[in-house]
């Protein structure tokens, strides 16, 4: 019997792709919005496709605050584009 593959919607486009195709962004419960690399963090989380256009779209029409059941700041809006950026440079997300 095949392994049961985990589907997950990206909170920008609405596209459903498996758990390894998207990034996982988590608000933990000391409430730190993060990009969980592992996928493990404890937590609330949502998924974005590896694109910018998608954590745009996220961060711009609300989906992402409201997904995470958080208010975004902008200090926390920046700090997730920068922890977003270092993916981007490690060459794992694309420039979309």
């Amino acid at each position: 019997m095949p392994k049961k593959i985990s589907l997950r919607t990206c909170v920008g486009c609405k596209a459903v792709k498996s758990k390894k195709e998207l990034l996982r962004v988590v608000r933990t419960p000391s409430d730190e919005i993060k990009v969980d690399t592992t996928g493990k963090l404890n937590g609330r989380g949502v998924y974005i496709c590896y694109n910018k256009e998608c954590l745009a779209k996220a961060i711009k029409e609300g989906r992402l605050g409201y997904s995470l059941k958080s208010k975004l700041t902008l200090e926390k809006i920046k700090e997730l584009e920068l922890e977003a950026v270092k993916i981007l440079s490690s060459g794992k997300m694309e420039n979309g």
